[in-house]
């Protein structure tokens, strides 16, 4: 079962963006997510308007494999425009681009600093915790990213084709990327 829409059952389940609660009857986003107590997959529900604002793909997947009238669709398209537009949407996976929500960020090649609103390129990791090692995001400067890929042995290619195909970047930004990593 992918990303779908569905009504709400009950008025138990909580949006995972703005963590409150899903009227029953309600319209929802329903979008599939690894589970780590088992090997089925867990939903993960959201209001549409809070999809459209965070999740704009996987609320389009849905939309247009959903049979059912959806109230306010006109106005969802547009957030869902909004979103990717503004670069607020949630990335598909690694690896990705987005724009630096905050400043924190270390680039791993030049280990200089990203920007706030910058242009950055997200790969996985490994990070030790305690005896455990665990994947995340790590982030590089779009410049940065062939030293990295160099110094990893990585190919280039692969790493391209994630960028596009997982980034929620208008296309002017997405080709900037593109355009800095070579």
């Amino acid at each position: 079962m992918a990303n779908h829409i569905e009504e709400a059952k009950s008025g138990r389940a909580a949006c995972r963006t703005c963590k409150k609660p899903i009227a029953k009857g309600e319209l929802r986003l329903g979008v599939e997510a690894a589970n780590t107590f088992g090997d089925q997959p867990s939903m993960h529900w959201h209001h549409l308007a809070c999809a459209a604002a965070k999740l704009p793909k996987e609320l389009e997947e849905a939309m247009k494999s959903y049979s059912g009238e959806i109230a306010n669709k006109v106005e969802l398209e547009q957030q869902m425009a909004d979103a990717i537009a503004k670069g607020h949407a949630k990335p598909g996976g690694l690896p990705y681009a987005d724009r630096a929500p905050t400043g924190r960020a270390r680039c791993m090649q030049c280990q200089t600093a990203i920007a706030k609103d910058t242009l950055r390129v997200a790969v996985e990791r490994e990070i030790e915790v305690g005896m455990q090692v665990q994947t995340g995001a790590g982030y590089l400067h779009p410049a940065c990213v062939p030293a990295y890929l160099e110094a990893k042995g990585a190919n280039k290619d692969d790493l391209l084709v994630g960028v596009t195909n997982n980034s929620r970047l208008a296309d002017a930004d997405l080709a900037a990327v593109m355009a800095a990593i070579g």
